[in-house]
């Protein structure tokens, strides 16, 4: 099991940006070195979305097409958090947002359940955007 904690979810204007971050345990962080970590989204009435992902000690890094541009995933200051830097924010990106530590670095939830990827979530953080 692992244990995820996100943190800076709030509310902006259009436009404005947010900082996420996600924390994991020190141990998971030793032990998983070939996690993938990705944020997902889910607003009211609508599929979970996955938005970014990045594969632990590297750069490679991959997007959604709605955040391209706008919001930028990275390995935190500190060695075991990874951030979610959210530009030019939109009504649209709306949502509660969750940090995810998966074996496998997709955002396609159809695949995820095809491959039977294993995710462990974080309890959410959200974000509104007027």
């Amino acid at each position: 099991h692992v244990q995820l904690v996100e943190s800076g979810g709030g509310s902006v204007q259009a436009g404005g940006s947010l900082k996420l971050s996600c924390l994991l345990p020190r141990d998971t962080w030793r032990k998983y070195r070939n996690l993938c970590m990705a944020w997902f989204r889910q607003a009211p009435g609508k599929e979970r979305e996955g938005v970014a992902l990045i594969f632990l000690g590297s750069d490679i890094t991959y997007y959604a097409h709605s955040v391209k541009g706008r919001f930028t995933i990275s390995q935190g200051n500190v060695n075991n958090t990874v951030d979610l830097q959210m530009d030019n924010l939109k009504p649209e990106d709306t949502a509660m947002y969750y940090c995810v530590a998966q074996t496998y670095c997709t955002l396609e939830m159809a695949a995820i359940k095809a491959l039977g990827v294993t995710q462990y979530w974080g309890q959410g953080t959200q974000v509104t955007v007027s």
